[in-house]
C-alpha cells in the first residue's frame, strides 16, 4: 500500500497574536508539526512497511518537506504558494488537489488536529473515501489484505474499527514523539525528492472563502484578593460573598 501522509498544514495557535478588540492576527503563525504529526507519520510508515509500500508526504504553505523525509517518506509533494490563512474547507480543498497530484496512493494519514476539527473529515469527502477519525493506532487486519484496523478511545470504551482501502485515517498522539531523525536521517532527507507544485497548478484555493465579520474578547471575570492572616482573609471573603448575593 502507498500511503500518504499529510503534514505541517495546521498553523500554531501559540504564534498567533490576539489583539485588544479580541481579534486573531495570525500573519506571524507558521505551519509546524504538531504531536498529531508525529504520530501520524509513525502510523503511515508502518503500514507502508507491512504492505510493501511507499510513503508520500503532502504539505502546504512554509511546511518544511525534510521533516517528512527525515522520518521515512520517500517523496514530498509541496504546495508552497498556498493561502496561510484558510478555512478549514478550502484547507481541505487544497489538500485534496495535492493528494491527487501525488496519486496514487490508497491510504491518506494525518494528524487529528483539534485546533482543525473539520478538515480531516472535509478532505475525506472531497477524495471520495470513508473517515476513520480520532484514532489511536491503525494497522493491517490481516495478511495480504487491504482491509484497515484502528483502534479508537471512546470515554471508557476502546473501540475497533474496520474499513478497506482507498481511506483516510486521522490519528491523535497519545505523548509527544519519542525519538526524532538524528543527523544521519537528515543528511538522508536531503537527497530526496520533492516536488513542488504551484497552486493554479493543481486548482487549490487562492483565497479565503470566508469573511470576519466581528470578533470580541472572551467574557472575563474580576479577580480579588483578601489580604491579612486567614481569619482576616476569610472574614473579608464571607462579607463579600454576602454582598454579592452568593450567601
Amino acid at each position: 500500500m502507498d500511503v500518504a501522509i499529510v503534514f505541517k498544514w495546521s498553523r500554531d495557535p501559540q504564534d498567533a497574536a490576539v489583539r485588544a478588540d479580541g481579534s486573531v492576527d495570525w500573519r506571524g503563525a507558521k505551519n509546524t508539526p504538531s504531536d498529531d504529526d508525529a504520530a501520524a507519520i509513525a502510523a503511515a510508515t508502518a503500514l507502508a512497511a507491512a504492505t510493501g509500500g511507499q510513503v508520500v508526504g503532502i504539505t502546504l504553505g512554509d511546511g518544511d518537506p525534510s521533516w517528512a523525509l527525515a522520518r521515512g517518506a520517500a517523496r514530498v509533494v509541496s504546495v508552497a504558494d498556498a493561502p496561510a490563512l484558510l478555512d478549514d474547507a478550502s484547507t481541505a480543498a487544497a489538500l485534496a488537489a495535492a493528494v491527487r497530484r501525488a496519486a496514487p496512493v490508497d491510504v491518506v494519514v494525518m494528524g487529528d488536529m483539534a485546533e482543525n476539527p473539520g478538515v480531516a473529515g472535509t478532505l475525506a469527502a472531497l477524495l471520495g473515501v470513508p473517515a476513520l477519525l480520532h484514532v489511536d493506532s491503525v494497522g493491517i487486519a490481516g495478511e495480504g489484505t487491504r482491509r484497515l484496523e484502528a483502534r479508537r478511545t471512546n470515554g471508557s470504551r476502546v473501540e475497533t474499527l474496520a474499513v478497506d482501502a482507498p481511506a483516510l485515517v486521522a490519528v491523535a498522539a497519545a505523548s509527544a514523539e519519542k525519538r526524532t531523525p538524528g543527523m544521519k536521517e537528515l543528511l538522508a532527507a536531503r537527497k530526496r525528492p520533492v516536488e513542488k507544485v504551484p497552486a493554479a497548478d493543481i486548482a487549490a484555493p487562492a483565497s479565503d472563502r470566508f469573511e470576519e465579520v466581528a470578533s470580541r474578547p472572551p467574557a472575563g471575570h474580576t479577580a480579588r484578593i483578601f489580604q491579612g492572616d486567614p481569619a482576616q482573609a476569610a472574614t473579608a471573603l464571607v462579607a463579600a460573598l454576602r454582598a454579592d448575593g452568593v450567601l
